[in-house]
């Protein structure tokens, strides 16, 4: 089944928080995804001060999960967990309520 957007911004966030900092590769493969698309999302994480770009060295880039990420990570798995029954739908089945 296919992940949505923000499932894959949680991913990111997720691997950044128990491993981070890390290198573009290293999340790569990590949450899943691939070179071009985990760009864009490191892109708007970054802008919404999710997460830091660091340089290390010279040339070393990594990206590291921010204080805001973290309170954001927390919120979405406290609202994961408040809301179990959205995991039992697909994306095609709407939630009636």
């Amino acid at each position: 089944m296919r992940r949505s957007k923000l499932e894959m911004y949680i991913d990111v966030l997720t691997v950044l928080s128990q491993r981070g900092p890390l290198k573009l590769t290293h999340i790569m493969y990590k949450s899943n995804l691939n070179c071009s698309v985990l760009k864009g999302y490191l892109e708007f994480l970054i802008k919404q001060g999710l997460i830091e770009e660091r340089t290390i060295g010279k040339s070393r880039i990594v990206y590291a999960i921010t204080q805001q990420g973290k309170t954001v990570l927390k919120a979405f798995a406290e609202l994961k967990e408040a809301l179990p029954i959205l995991e039992e739908y697909s994306v095609h089945k709407p939630i009636l309520f």
